[in-house]
């Protein structure tokens, strides 16, 4: 009896010395914002005491706490969060959002979260028909929408009041459609303004929401490509939000006009939302990741291609310039 109870004495022991080391293992656990980037630096407050932290650039960190206990992550420009272990997901993952600032904006990802397919949709009609829309970021939104196509979708269909989720396309069919009514009447709004008091603009002075030269350069993009440019305009940012308005100045053909319209919208938002959905899978599929977890290279390559011709149209046209006034003199 003795011995059985210093057997049970020893192992009760030696199991209290081995919990200390048990609770102390690291836990590797990713902390995000709202919009999916990472948290780089935070301080966590436990029993234990504080201790910072740095994550890696996709926002993981191995952190040390005891089963049950609550932790308290303190981040510069982020809402005090707290947490514990066994109440993660199962993905480890932290949200901590993060407070707005102006930049925010452009960041594609701020509209789907704060408003959803209702946002996106005020937006595509804002840049293709509102000339104060043209700083709005089309191109990468459209892209995101891609990748984030299945709860975009489910918003749709309680719009529609009709019960289609679970089909990958039709969910991206009724997407693509939403979208490109959107673009359609924006363009056509834009179309209208341009016919009605578009050539009085060329006389408006410079302001924080209209800037001369950008309805200069999409006269210049007209001219070079007639109804076409309605078509190409779609892919190029600003162009796109003033093509419509030149093509109602220089009275287009309504017939005409709608066409272009039509086929622009429909290969701009089908290319977009395709490109992003398809792509994410097949990233998934390939390297077993997701374009979710790097969505600002994404955005980032998004602008840098978008925005390329308009600025070697820019700089070359310059030249042109410089090199004609040269000439002259």
């Amino acid at each position: 009896m003795i011995q059985q109870f210093k057997g049970f004495l020893l192992v009760l022991i030696g199991f209290m010395l081995f919990m200390p080391v048990i609770a102390q293992q690291d836990v590797r656990v990713r902390f995000l914002n709202q919009y999916e980037g990472p948290v780089t630096e935070f301080t966590l407050e436990t029993s234990a005491g504080n201790k910072d932290y740095i994550t890696d650039k996709e926002g993981y960190a191995s952190v040390s706490l005891q089963p049950g206990e609550k932790a308290i992550l303190k981040a510069t420009d982020h809402d005090t969060t707290s947490f514990s272990i066994d109440q993660l997901p199962e993905n480890k993952t932290v949200v901590v959002k993060k407070h707005f600032s102006w930049k925010d904006l452009l960041n594609p990802m701020f509209y789907i979260i704060y408003g959803g397919l209702w946002m996106l949709l005020l937006i595509v009609f804002a840049e293709t028909g509102l000339f104060a829309g043209f700083f709005l970021p089309g191109d990468s939104l459209l892209f995101v929408a891609g990748i984030y196509s299945s709860p975009l979708a489910n918003e749709a269909w309680k719009i529609i009041g009709m019960d289609g989720r679970g089909n990958e396309w039709l969910d991206l069919l009724l997407l693509i459609g939403l979208i490109s009514f959107a673009g359609i009447i924006g363009n056509t709004v834009g179309f209208w303004f341009g016919r009605k008091i578009g050539p009085s603009m060329f006389r408006w002075k410079d302001n924080l929401l209209f800037k001369k030269h950008y309805l200069e350069e999409a006269h210049e993009f007209y001219d070079k490509h007639g109804g076409g440019a309605i078509v190409f305009a779609r892919f190029l940012p600003v162009v796109r939000t003033f093509a419509p308005i030149i093509a109602g100045i220089v009275g287009m053909d309504k017939k005409k006009f709608a066409f272009y319209n039509i086929v622009g919208c429909l290969a701009w938002v089908v290319s977009m939302i395709m490109g992003g959905h398809f792509l994410q899978l097949w990233v998934k599929n390939q390297f077993g990741f997701e374009l979710k977890e790097h969505l600002e290279v994404i955005i980032i390559v998004i602008v840098l291609v978008t925005t390329a011709p308009v600025a070697w149209k820019v700089i070359s046209g310059k030249r042109k310039k410089m090199a004609k006034e040269k000439a002259e003199n």
